[in-house]
């Protein structure tokens, strides 16, 4: 798989057999914003992905809280969490930032519906959109989120199986 950034000099990720060893982990938060059968997908200005909106957990948040601020951070769209899609967490991938630090994500990922506001672009989104998950298969989606998007579309809880 090709680990070279989609823009020069930005976050890369690294693949490997448990990779994640070598690095550190870090703890996220992601929205699953639908809209009838199309889901809120926003385009990374560090790596020209596209991805669910999303980030870190800050200490004293708690995860479903983390997902409702990053999604109005990056997309200036207001939602409410109104359930778990899944946890996702892989070993093999290592998200390399361009300060150097490389980790392994840890992601909670939320069912999320707008309350207020549209979809928009910020300092982290170039692009964001709203897809059918016929549509949504045709991006580059980043590597932690392209597995769960089957999860996403069809209602299911989501998990990264022991066994691969």
């Amino acid at each position: 798989m090709d680990d070279a950034p989609r823009v020069p000099g930005y976050t890369r990720h690294e693949y490997g057999d448990r990779l994640g060893a070598t690095a550190v982990l870090r703890i996220g938060a992601a929205a699953a914003v639908m809209d009838g059968e199309r889901l809120l997908l926003t385009k990374r200005t560090d790596n020209g992905e596209w991805c669910l909106p999303g980030g870190a957990i800050e200490p004293g948040e708690r995860p479903a809280e983390a997902a409702e601020r990053e999604t109005l951070e990056e997309t200036g769209l207001s939602v409410r969490v109104t359930g778990l899609i899944g946890v996702y967490s892989n070993p093999d991938v290592v998200v390399v930032y361009p300060d150097g630090n490389r980790v392994q994500i840890v992601g909670v990922v939320f069912r999320a519906e707008p309350v207020g506001g549209e979809a928009g672009t910020s300092a982290e989104v170039s692009e964001s959109g709203w897809f059918t998950a016929e549509e949504a298969a045709r991006l580059t989606v980043i590597a932690g989120h392209r597995s769960i998007l089957p999860a996403v579309f069809g209602g299911e809880l989501y998990f990264d199986r022991p066994d691969g």
